[in-house]
């Protein structure tokens, strides 16, 4: 019985450092989202291009849309920006753009220098869309089908590998009605 207690803290140190070698090999942008399989919230939002009008779940409705949460303080948002015009321009790919946080004629200047991806673009200056949409920051792009279903979650910029890699195969399924 002596010996068994001898081994007993190896055997510990064995357990702790299997969960943190398992620890390692998970992707920390991989952030679960109650979202996923669920409608996207309502919201209705002023239009940043157009002030005196509002856009509201509707618009998202009707084609498969990524919902990509951008703002001029954000370095990253920078790093994604040319990647959505060319889903725009390129792919077809319809964007609705929610400027997280952010001044509203910064916002206009960024668009009209570095080009708009977006086919619709809200203002969330208070952030309560948002919350709604439970993000964690900005850049944060969602798959959101036809009928407004969320179908995914990326936390970062896009770009071309995590596109084809992760987005644009259910993208394509849903954009050809399939399930």
């Amino acid at each position: 019985m002596g010996r068994i207690k001898l081994f007993l803290p190896l055997a510990l140190f064995a357990v702790l450092a299997g969960f943190f070698i398992k620890g390692l090999e998970l992707d920390p942008r991989a952030l679960p989202s109650a979202l996923v399989d669920r409608q996207i919230p309502h919201f209705k939002l002023p239009d940043l291009d157009n002030p005196g009008r509002t856009i509201d779940k509707q618009a998202v409705l009707g084609s498969p849309m990524l919902v990509n949460v951008w703002a001029t303080w954000c370095p990253s948002c920078a790093v994604e920006h040319a990647f959505l015009n060319y889903l725009r321009e390129r792919e077809g790919v319809n964007i609705l753009g929610v400027n997280y946080k952010d001044n509203v004629d910064k916002a206009r200047v960024w668009l009209s220098e570095k080009g708009n991806p977006y086919r619709f673009n809200v203002v969330d200056l208070d952030g309560r869309f948002g919350i709604d949409l439970g993000i964690t920051g900005a850049p944060e792009t969602y798959l959101v089908g036809a009928d407004g279903i969320v179908h995914m979650r990326y936390q970062g910029p896009l770009d071309r590998n995590v596109w084809e890699q992760k987005i644009k195969p259910r993208y394509l399924e849903l954009l050809m009605g399939t399930k």
